[in-house]
């Protein structure tokens, strides 16, 4: 109500875009609403400017101007499905923009000038209310609630851990949890800079928890491949395991601090004994459980140290200043992003050519609809359902506008009586709109009523206008059902298989040497590919179980590759000899029995290490070989 008195002081056009913006934009929290302030503003002037630049350019070509508008929009979709963090929102809204200003300035681009000029005015106008309101009046902090998911997103490491190394079955379950954790966190860390809370320095220790995070996630998987390799462990093994197993159930800061540092230094004391008595394969794979093990506890020790300091803005602790921090890495699928581009031209174009061709009055509004509905729901694998909801929710905003426009507002003569006379439909939308099962049908009524109510400086009440603006929405949003049915859906399985064969081909890569990333990238972005994965498991005939284990293999064995590729040795010598031969019968993949008892000749030949690189080369064939016996498992199993 703030945005719509400005704009009508102001004496602008159409405050209706106002009010829209702020109900647009509102978020649940100070850093999510003003971050998502300055996309949209930044979107909002892209779009226009092109906007302004396309539809003179194309005058009297109402064809040519409509297809140029259409891959404007699709460009935008593109670079959005691409960026997929917040800041794609910007790029949905320089393309939705163009479509509301431009297709319905196609058949007369005289007012589009001045239409383009109004939207931006009045949207920043929105932006400035709703960025104040949720600012200064009753605040809600991310802060709070990035801490609280962190502390729980830690508990669920240990609990991961623990189940490790006690053989839960149900191990794979808190892998889900950890995954989506790492997601959502990274979600909410976006937005934080815009919270006012949390200090710069806050924004590495970010970063550098979750690299640890993701680092523990891949440490507990190899521990359980290793250990279901192992019959017995040796005494001293046996008590290190023991002794991680109750370090985990420590629930005093101090104790577990304490306790862990006597473990690390425990942990590298077996290491040390357990490297120069290496003779075979499984006393390989016990000094690497050894290994593993402490550097479980050390993860676990800098991700506690981390998370203290982000929950007192403290600077980042120098242990981790001193490494190179990646933090978050997003997939990202420029295939994909291209064929819903695509689908969203073609939906677009039949729209315009079904408007144009008819010479239907209110088909510029339809497509400007439509152009929005293939931008704003162009992310989802399936967006029929959510833009049916929308429709009901349309549905209904049609309704109480009729009911607005035709038996209420006609009494309403001051300003305050309007205020409260919208505030029953407002404000049960709004509480409707923060849950996110009605986000999408609230929107089609907080989006149409100020729409077809005419929300302006004066009372207009035209029945014919309201009914044929309902029309265009309807027709436009249900030929978007149609259309993204038919051209934008993806499904679980499809999607669920492109993911793996990504996966797939970046292994291929890493054998050629053609993977221009380290480990710490590899990892992460795995943890994002699993993240994607989980939810469309869901959906998919698949078994999650054994399509989790299949990307938590491509996991271990990208790695592995990686570190063989890291060392580094003489050309011609044996060790270089041997990697090579090693990737070769990999990269063929015909035989992996006989390639992982070759890795375990190749163990034998180079124990006991006699030097530093040697007990590096030992230590990656084993991570190689315990990749390769999880995965000949699983097929046996299967």
């Amino acid at each position: 109500m703030l945005a719509y008195y400005i704009a009508l002081s102001v004496g602008l056009q159409r405050p209706s875009w106002a009010i829209i913006t702020v109900y647009i934009v509102s978020q649940t929290s100070v850093g999510a609403s003003l971050s998502r302030s300055l996309y949209r503003l930044a979107g909002t002037v892209i779009g226009a400017g092109a906007t302004v630049l396309i539809v003179p350019a194309f005058v009297n070509m109402p064809i040519l101007c409509s297809a140029v508008l259409t891959g404007w929009i699709t460009f935008c979709l593109f670079l959005s499905l691409l960026e997929r963090t917040p800041r794609a929102y910007a790029f949905v809204l320089a393309g939705y923009t163009a479509s509301l200003i431009g297709f319905p300035a196609v058949t007369d681009p005289g007012a589009m000038f001045d239409t383009a000029i109004t939207r931006v005015q009045e949207i920043t106008i929105g932006l400035f209310c709703a960025a104040v309101i949720h600012r200064y009046v009753l605040p809600k902090r991310l802060s709070g609630l990035f801490n609280s998911t962190l502390a729980e997103t830690l508990r669920s490491a240990r609990q991961r851990l623990a189940d490790t190394l006690s053989g839960n079955v149900h191990e794979l379950h808190v892998t889900m949890r950890l995954a989506q954790s790492l997601q959502f966190l990274q979600g909410i860390s976006h937005h934080i800079p815009y919270d006012f809370t949390l200090s710069a320095p806050v924004r590495q220790a970010r970063k550098a928890i979750h690299d640890r995070l993701a680092r523990l996630l891949i440490v507990s998987g190899e521990l359980r491949d290793r250990l279901q390799m192992i019959n017995a462990l040796p005494a001293d093994l046996q008590r290190l395991l023991n002794d991680v197993q109750a370090w985990l159930t420590c629930e005093e800061d101090v104790e577990r601090k304490t306790r862990g540092c006597a473990l690390q230094q425990y942990g590298e004391q077996v290491m040390q004994q357990r490297a120069a008595h290496v003779r075979n394969r499984e006393q390989a794979v016990q000094l690497s459980i050894a290994r593993h093990l402490t550097e479980a506890v050390a993860l676990l020790q800098q991700s506690e140290r981390f998370a203290a300091a982000i929950h007192h803005a403290k600077p980042l602790p120098m242990e981790a200043q001193e490494q190179g921090i990646k933090g978050y890495v997003f997939h990202r699928d420029p295939l994909t992003a291209a064929r819903t581009a695509l689908g969203a031209a073609v939906i677009i174009f039949s729209g315009c050519l079904v408007w144009i061709f008819p010479a239907w009055p209110d088909g510029g509004t339809a497509v400007s609809i439509l152009g929005v509905c293939c931008t704003l729901f162009g992310s989802f694998d399936t967006p029929a359902p959510h833009i049916v909801k929308y429709i009901i929710g349309s549905f209904w905003g049609v309704v109480i506008s009729l009911l607005y426009s035709f038996a209420l507002l006609p009494q309403v003569a001051e300003f305050p009586v309007l205020v409260a006379v919208l505030a029953p439909a407002y404000l049960l939308a709004g509480s409707l709109q923060a849950r996110p099962p009605t986000t999408f049908m609230a929107m089609g009524i907080t989006l149409t009523l100020p729409v077809l109510c005419e929300l302006g400086a004066h009372y207009s009440g035209d029945f014919a206008a309201a009914v044929n603006t309902a029309i265009a929405l309807f027709a436009a949003t249900g030929f978007a059902v149609v259309g993204m049915s038919l051209l934008q859906t993806v499904q679980a399985d499809a999607a669920i298989n492109r993911l793996l064969a990504l996966c797939r081909r970046d292994i291929r890569h890493s054998i050629k040497g053609t993977f221009k990333h380290d480990d710490v990238h590899w990892t992460n972005l795995m943890i994002d590919r699993t993240a994607l994965l989980l939810p469309r498991l869901q959906r998919s005939d698949r078994a999650s179980g054994q399509v989790l284990n299949e990307i938590l293999h491509y996991l271990s064995l990208g790695l592995a590759v990686l570190h063989l590729r890291r060392i580094t040795a003489p050309a011609g010598s044996d060790v270089a000899r041997d990697i090579n031969e090693v990737l070769a019968r990999l990269s063929r993949r015909t035989d992996l029995p006989a390639l992982r008892q070759r890795i375990v000749v190749l163990i034998g030949i180079y124990s006991p290490a006699a030097d530093e690189a040697t007990r590096v080369l030992t230590d990656r064939l084993v991570d190689l070989h315990c990749a390769l016996w999880e995965r000949e498992k699983e097929q046996m199993s299967d």
